[in-house]
């Protein structure tokens, strides 16, 4: 009698070699230590990036806190304020390249570049035009030269913080003002000797986002 043939099954591509308990073969193909590894760096920096995100925020929120607490301090340098006429507003935009004299070095409001200044800390100076199209968005402006290091940072913590397209912070360098700083607001204006964190503090609680474009606050 002729003996049977066993029938063979072909193996499928891909298919593992390895077999679980009973002697069945798993389907798929068996990780390599590379993958492994890779698996576990992804997995590593997604933690880190949470982790940073937690971090920042913390940080975020720290700064808010510690400037809201300056705010009730400073209410009494509020009547320093230089209050200036309205000299433009609206849609006084001026053409590509036409040039305005504001008469003042921290200008309060005028006709204004349609480009206006983010919020943010600058290193270099910027266009006036651009600064008062930032005024009129209800950004508030820091002037500064050399003021000490912890006004610095400061400064940049608080440009960093208020970063809002109607409620921003900025601050441009202006040589020649030494340690001073000088604070703007839509025609809103107010010097300081040295930089007084409480004073500042409530000048930017009292004129952030209000200005005439798009009031937020």
């Amino acid at each position: 009698m002729a003996k049977s043939k066993k029938k063979r099954h072909p193996k499928k591509k891909g298919q593992s070699k390895a077999t679980g308990q009973g002697g069945i073969a798993w389907g798929g193909p068996t990780a390599r230590p590379s993958d492994r590894r890779w698996t576990i760096a992804l997995a590593g920096l997604a933690v880190a990036a949470a982790a940073a995100g937690g971090y920042y925020w913390w940080l975020s929120a720290g700064v808010g806190d510690a400037f809201q607490a300056l705010v009730p301090q400073g209410q009494a340098a509020l009547k320093q304020v230089e209050s200036h006429a309205d000299r433009g507003r609206g849609q006084t935009h001026l053409d590509s390249g036409q040039i305005q004299v504001y008469g003042s070095d921290q200008p309060t409001s005028g006709p204004h570049d349609r480009t206006p200044t983010d919020p943010g800390f600058y290193d270099d100076a910027q266009p006036a035009t651009q600064l008062v199209h930032g005024l009129e968005h209800g950004h508030i402006v820091i002037y500064y030269d050399q003021p000490d290091a912890q006004a610095l940072a400061t400064i940049k913590a608080w440009a960093g913080h208020f970063g809002g397209h109607w409620d921003g912070v900025i601050a441009v360098p202006q040589p020649g003002l030494g340690e001073g700083v000088a604070l703007t607001a839509w025609t809103k204006r107010l010097w300081q000797e040295r930089f007084d964190p409480a004073a500042t503090a409530a000048f930017i609680d009292a004129y952030r986002g209000r200005g005439p474009e798009n009031p937020v606050r």
